[in-house]
This record gives C-alpha cells, structure tokens and sequence, in this order.
C-alpha cells in the first residue's frame, strides 16, 4: 500500500496476532495455496483503535470420526466468554446456491448445541458462553470470520 495519510487503515496482508488466544486453535497459521488457515487479522495493533477481527478459509476435508470430533473439542476453541459482542459468520462458496454452507459446523452457544449448514451470521452476546466450535466435514470452502469490538480478542 501507498505510504499516505489513510493508507495505514488498508490492511492487504496477514499480520498474526501478538498474543494466541488460549483457546485458539493451536494449528491456525497463515492460509496458503491449496490450504486452508488465517488470511487476515486486524486489531489494536495491526492499526491503531481498530475493532477485533479475524479471517479464515477451511477447506474441504473427509468428514471427522467421533475420535476425531471429541480431539477436536479439547484441543480447538473451547467454551468462553467475552465481555464484548461477538459475530461469528460462516459463509458457503456454491454461487448458485449461497445459502448452502456446503459444510457441518457444530457450535455450542450456552449449553445448546447446534449444526449450522447453511450461510449464518451467529450473534453472540458479551457474557455467552459459546463454543466449542468444530468443522464436523466441509465438502466446498468455506469462508469464515469473527469480529467483536474488543480491542484485542480475548
């Protein structure tokens, strides 16, 4: 980006977060060229007083055995709660059908679970336990993001 007076708020590169959450995924590293992994991230850091905000492309992969899911619930983002709102979205890629997530995503909220299967924007309340979150099988990529107006995510 140009060196000029707003250029500073484009964000066109993968800056990683100086701190991990410590409920983050401990494999998320940067997406890469047939791979799945973080894109872009953006907080107080990255630039200065902005919001929380962090996007991740999962790509297709068999579906999980129940070994494999359980594994994935202690080791992924497990239950926690911020003292800000949180959006958690998924996002199908069928250009003919958007609403298909093309995906099974089991995301606790509270002590409900639920499958999401289509295109949703999640909504989570500052104080909502939610998660775990885990990509149960994924048969297109999917576009996924969070964002809250935390200065860092935590």
């Amino acid at each position: 980006m140009p060196k000029t007076k707003y250029g500073k708020y484009i964000i066109s590169e993968l800056k990683m977060p100086k701190v991990e959450a410590a409920w983050s995924p401990p494999n998320l590293g940067p997406a890469g060229k047939g791979r799945g992994g973080r894109v872009l991230y953006l907080d107080n850091d990255v630039a200065p007083g902005a919001f929380y905000m962090e996007c991740v492309w999962i790509m297709p992969r068999p579906a999980l055995s129940a070994e494999a899911i359980e594994k994935a619930k202690r080791i992924g983002t497990g239950p926690h709660t911020h003292d800000y709102d949180e959006v958690i979205a998924f996002i199908g890629t069928d250009n003919n059908d958007p609403y298909d997530l093309g995906a099974e995503v089991e995301l606790w909220l509270g002590d409900e679970k639920h499958i999401i299967t289509k295109t949703s924007l999640v909504f989570i309340p500052a104080g909502l336990k939610h998660c775990p979150l885990v990509f149960l099988k994924v048969d297109r990529p999917v576009f996924h993001y969070t964002t809250g107006p935390g200065k860092m995510y935590f």
